[in-house]
């Protein structure tokens, strides 16, 4: 539509049409797309593997849908720890939530009695620490149980601007009454996800709002009553050159100011070059100036300007940080002018690809942006109910794509986004809310599902002391393990003893689960239920659903007693199985990266094991290759889901018998043989200790043989 109107001028104006991938190009106008980068992550925890080998870089903006790449996905926790004894006594938590306290007791009585020693664990004498977290060097001959998901990392970049505003048929109809101006984008009482507005940059008018009156109303279109500017310029923009434009800058006539700004972003909309000369003449500084120019229109060109300057360019983005931008724009949020926060909110999105500012703009920006956006858009600072126009949602969708960038930086940022009052419970409240109205698929709900998942990584290591202590209570000591003190005259072992330690369980979740504020929304109870919901709700986005079961495995991993309390909620209240394994069904290579690891974690904290594998084992075995020829996901979710089946094997029966009829056997001692690569070194290892743990099951020998293999099979590493 662009390319048309500007052809029109020109056709009328006796020109040759400008270059219409400069004005009818919308890919950077704002739509959405998934172009991988190397900086962005939605992070989740993961032991025993490198930090930043495993974050998940944000989205960069060029086509609709587009994944390239190797790969998008948040880091994920997994439970890494092997386990001492085939049978390990349950350090116990809530199965259920709130409703569910006066049955807690009940549940916890029975609890299993240890068995001997697995095989794994004599095979590979070294014993991990439970806490092991991702920057953990694996140590030889047990590095696969410390293995965990570590995808490739990646940025999201928000789109630059389209060089021309987009004119609609009914603001042409207005032309001949002399008046210029742009129609509203939609209501502004309606709920509207991003995923159902047109996607398109901030309309920005061509040039500032005059009060003559042309005679010549497509002339006025272009340049809106610059009659001198026309009468210089009479071929639009092909008789000006940048050092011309750059000079326009400073004049002291805003409509030069005007013409200045929108010759950069129309130069710089795709041309690299010109990004690196516009540096050199000195634009920068000039453009920051004017952000906050009494000019309305002076300020939306030059933030129109800046956000095509720092698209995909790192020195103009430092450049832009130099000069005080960061400071400037802020200023300018505070406008109460939606074209103009868009355009400010696209160049907060853009900065945040780079890490090295990562750091910066979480300092000087959140606690404005949360105030000034984050909370009244999301809902929470008013009715309730979020009320979005369509030029509003892009500016949430903006925020919350630089949010989501921020989310992937230093441990140090993390912790200043959590304590940040009012930006977890926007994004809690926003997710939630959208779920209500059926909204699962909105793009800034995936955006802030990817920041919760981020703020998840090593929650329990980064979390206040306080709040740890909190969560778990007096049962563990610092090195994670059952304390040995006495209540009163009793053992620990003792029946008084466990029921004292499940009595502070109780008195633990009843106090957690009332009214979450601020971080604490990242463990509390309610936070598994909305991450279930988006596995039930949520059918296209995958980055959604990928996101939430991150989060997930995050809360659910290691050997924290809260992450078994998490873990055991979700299998017994939120039964969240049944949701993960449809998903295991139909997922990607990335999206099984964080669903295996969250089956990962369950299975070790599960109560049952038998119940859980009549569930899991099938589908777990049907993802194992069998052959050379047979499709096989990554190495990481091998690891994984054999990961899931010792956890299972070590103390259900059940398990190593499903494994046996669902033609496991074979699939195992194939990945067992297969050594050709570290990655398949490492399965091979995790399939040699499942092999060897099963072969404990003397009442199996017989199957063994009648399938044709030996006790020397099960038990050579």
């Amino acid at each position: 539509r662009v390319q048309e109107q500007v052809r029109i001028r020109m056709m009328l104006r006796g020109q040759a049409p400008a270059r219409p991938e400069d004005l009818a190009d919308g890919i950077r106008g704002g739509q959405y797309s998934s172009t991988l980068r190397s900086s962005f992550s939605s992070r989740s925890q993961s032991n025993g593997v490198d930090p930043k080998a495993s974050l998940y870089q944000p989205l960069a903006k060029k086509d609709f849908g587009t994944l390239r790449g190797s790969g998008w996905s948040s880091r994920s926790a997994v439970d890494l720890t092997p386990h001492k004894r085939m049978a390990t006594i349950s350090n116990g938590g809530l199965p259920k939530g709130r409703a569910y306290v006066a049955g807690y007791a009940a549940s916890q009585a029975a609890t299993a009695s240890p068995r001997p020693s697995s095989f794994h664990e004599r095979a590979f004498r070294c014993r991990q620490n439970l806490d092991t977290l991702a920057g953990t060097a694996a140590k030889a001959g047990c590095d696969w149980l410390d293995g965990a998901e570590g995808p490739p990392s990646r940025t999201i970049r928000a789109p630059a601007m389209r060089t021309l505003q987009r004119f609609q048929s009914n603001n042409r109809s207005r032309l001949s009454a002399g008046s210029f101006g742009t129609v509203p984008a939609g209501g502004s009482g309606a709920f509207l996800g991003l995923g159902e507005h047109s996607s398109r940059a901030p309309s920005v008018r061509s040039l500032a709002e005059s009060g003559h009156h042309l005679a010549e109303p497509r002339a006025m279109e272009m340049y809106n009553g610059h009659g001198a500017l026309l009468g210089h310029h009479a071929g639009g923009f092909d008789d000006i050159d940048l050092p011309s434009a750059v000079k326009y800058l400073i004049a002291s006539d805003p409509n030069l100011q005007v013409l200045g700004a929108a010759y950069l972003q129309h130069k710089c909309y795709s041309d690299s070059s010109a990004k690196k000369q516009a540096r050199s003449l000195q634009a920068m500084p000039k453009l920051v100036k004017l952000f906050n120019s009494p000019n309305q229109e002076v300020q939306r060109h030059a933030t129109g300007a800046m956000r095509n300057l720092i698209y995909d360019n790192a020195e103009n983005k430092l450049a832009l940080v130099e000069e005080n931008g960061i400071y400037e724009l802020m200023r300018t949020l505070r406008e109460p002018d939606d074209e103009l926060r868009k355009n400010v909110t696209g160049i907060l999105w853009n900065l945040s690809s780079s890490d090295n500012l990562k750091d910066r703009l979480a300092r000087d920006t959140l606690e404005q942006l949360t105030d000034l956006v984050l909370v009244p858009l999301s809902g929470l600072g008013g009715s309730g109910v979020i009320q979005q126009n369509p030029s509003e949602a892009e500016i949430f969708y903006n925020s919350t794509g630089f949010l989501r960038n921020l989310s992937s930086a230093s441990q140090q940022t993390r912790q200043k986004m959590r304590e940040c009052h009012g930006l977890v419970d926007s994004m809690i409240h926003y997710v939630n809310s959208s779920l209500e109205v059926g909204k699962s698929e909105d793009k800034s709900v995936e955006n802030a599902v990817c920041v919760l998942r981020n703020l998840s990584y090593r929650l329990y290591d980064e979390m206040p002391p306080s709040s740890l202590q909190r969560l778990e209570g007096h049962r563990r000591n610092a090195g994670g393990t059952v304390t040995g003190e006495l209540v009163g005259c009793f053992s620990p072992q003792s029946k008084k003893a466990r029921e004292h330690y499940l009595n502070a369980d109780i008195v633990t979740f009843t106090e957690v689960s009332k009214d979450p504020k601020g971080m604490e929304w990242l463990w509390n109870p309610q936070i598994v239920g909305i991450y279930n919901r988006l596995l039930q709700r949520c059918e296209l986005n995958k980055h959604t659903t990928e996101a939430a079961s991150g989060a997930l495995q995050n809360i659910t991993a290691g050997d924290r007693r809260w992450a078994g309390v998490l873990s055991r909620l979700a299998l017994e209240q939120e039964r969240i199985l049944n949701p993960v394994l449809d998903r295991v069904r139909t997922a990607d290579h990335h999206q099984l990266r964080s669903l295996t690891g969250l089956i990962r974690n369950l299975s070790r904290h599960a109560r049952n094991k038998d119940e859980m594998s009549t569930k899991v084992v099938s589908h777990l075995i049907e993802k194992l290759p069998g052959s050379v020829g047979d499709k096989a996901p990554p190495a990481d979710v091998i690891v994984n889901i054999i990961a899931v089946l010792n956890n299972l094997v070590v103390e259900s029966p059940m398990a190593a018998r499903d494994i046996v009829y669902f033609d496991g056997l074979r699939k195992l001692f194939f990945i067992k043989k297969r050594r050709d690569s570290s990655d398949n070194e490492k399965s091979s290892r995790a399939a040699a200790s499942l092999l060897g743990n099963m072969w404990q099951y003397t009442k199996l020998h017989r199957d063994f043989k009648m399938k044709g293999y030996r006790k020397e099979d099960f038990l050579s590493l």
